[in-house]
């Protein structure tokens, strides 16, 4: 991937977005409302965080805009896919995540997002139901009606750039299987000859976007865009991809506390981790096929952090167990829950519990912002392929998994990536190391 300053942020950015449900209808109602003055970005990045660059009496914090050219909040389109064929404001409502009184006032605005019929295969999400559905012919087709949508978007809103970002449900899980996702012809040759078993509706979405110039950020646990095919188009197309999973409440505290187990040394004997939630996405996750996606994702955090080839008396055969259940009376306030086991001073055993009662689209909402922005950024600086750096905002980073790379899930050395390729994007030097 290249890396050069990043051009300037000029006229609209679109961002498309697969799903308008919770987290996406909080997302763009947060948007229309600090644009108003009538709501804070809290948890964004891009909007509050600062970064030092420069050493010694040349070193400064700023903000990221200062740093890197960005689009305002003033400068965004939105539109959306869904199954349901509600308009975002209707949505919003529904999904009981924000009061009416902090939507009301951008009512019009939401009014006009009216969802595109979405790509849609009920055996990738078998408890969804919703009519508001494309009718193709095979799997090529959904992907060129999908092209289609983004050509019409641009062409109605004079949008410059645009970003396909996935907020939808987690699909059932598709194994990596060389044979259809190893290169882009075997992809391709998969897509015409309808192979449902092997392409998810996401990767339609993903093909469409990356074959229109948008970069694609893949917010939930599916396999899309972690592929050696899609690896391939997005390099022949010079655009940025990045996935998967928002990092929203357990993960982000599994991915901040298990640091300090590792730096004060600690044993760790196991790890649970069980959560409720109630939302579209507990109801998705409730069918067993689709929760193997989110245990994949979840799990991965923890052994690419404490590591027992590293510190063998340490993390060897821990245990570590992850549960989502669906508990509808919580909606989308979901809670966490981490029994942690360690041992100190001579095996010594000790327990820490953490109850993270956290507000899931609350969460997500300023990471969808904070990726949208980040991965178009990273487009205008010419970066293309797997953008590592925005493994900060993500549950299970995409890595090359055949050259038995391992992620970085350590949320301290994510942010140290984060801030070096602002740095560098920026025209300033990378300065710190991920030790």
């Amino acid at each position: 991937m290249a890396n050069q300053i990043a051009k300037p942020a000029t006229g609209k950015l679109g961002i498309m977005v697969v799903g308008l449900g919770a987290v996406s209808t909080t997302f763009i109602t947060g948007v229309f409302m600090t644009r108003k003055g009538l709501a804070k970005p809290v948890g964004s990045m891009t909007q509050y965080d600062k970064i030092r660059v420069g050493l010694g009496a040349d070193k400064k914090y700023l903000h990221y805009s200062d740093i890197v050219s960005m689009p305002s909040l003033n400068d965004i389109e939105f539109a959306a896919w869904d199954v349901y064929p509600a308009n975002a404001y209707e949505s919003a409502i529904n999904a009981e995540v924000l009061k009416e009184r902090d939507i009301n006032p951008v009512k019009d605005e939401l009014l006009a997002i009216k969802p595109l019929k979405a790509a849609f295969d009920k055996k990738y999400a078998a408890r969804l139901d919703g009519d508001n559905v494309k009718d193709c012919k095979d799997r090529w087709d959904m992907a060129e009606q999908i092209r289609q949508d983004i050509r019409d978007f641009k062409a109605r809103t004079g949008v410059e750039r645009i970003v396909v970002l996935w907020a939808a449900s987690t699909e059932i899980y598709v194994a990596p299987d060389m044979k259809y996702h190893g290169s882009l012809a075997a992809l391709e040759a998969a897509m015409k000859a309808n192979d449902t078993d092997h392409i998810a509706p996401s990767m339609c979405y993903a093909y469409a976007a990356l074959m229109e110039g948008a970069p694609f950020v893949m917010g939930a646990p599916n396999t899309t865009v972690d592929i050696p095919a899609m690896w391939e188009l997005a390099e022949m197309k010079k655009l940025p991809i990045a996935g998967k999973d928002f990092k929203t409440g357990q993960t982000l505290v599994k991915s901040g506390f298990a640091p300090i187990i590792g730096t004060r040394m600690l044993g760790l004997s196991g790890w649970f981790s069980t959560n409720i939630l109630g939302n579209r996405d507990g109801l998705v996750l409730d069918e067993p096929a689709n929760f193997r996606t989110k245990e994949v994702s979840k799990l991965s955090t923890l052994e690419s952090i404490l590591v027992a080839e590293e510190q063998p008396d340490l993390y060897t055969n821990y245990f570590h167990k992850v549960r989502i259940n669906y508990y509808p009376p919580r909606n989308d306030n979901k809670e966490g829950w981490d029994n942690i086991d360690i041992f100190g001073w001579m095996g010594y055993p000790m327990q820490i519990k953490i109850n993270f009662l956290c507000r899931d689209s609350i969460l997500a909402a300023p990471l969808c912002l904070d990726l949208c922005l980040l991965i178009d950024l990273a487009h205008r600086a010419g970066r293309w392929g797997t953008q590592r750096f925005l493994s900060f905002f993500l549950k299970s980073p995409m890595h090359d998994y055949t050259k038995n790379e391992v992620p970085v899930n350590h949320l301290f050395q994510q942010y140290v990536m984060l801030k070096n390729a602002i740095r560098e994007m920026g025209g300033y030097e990378a300065d710190e190391q991920i030790d």
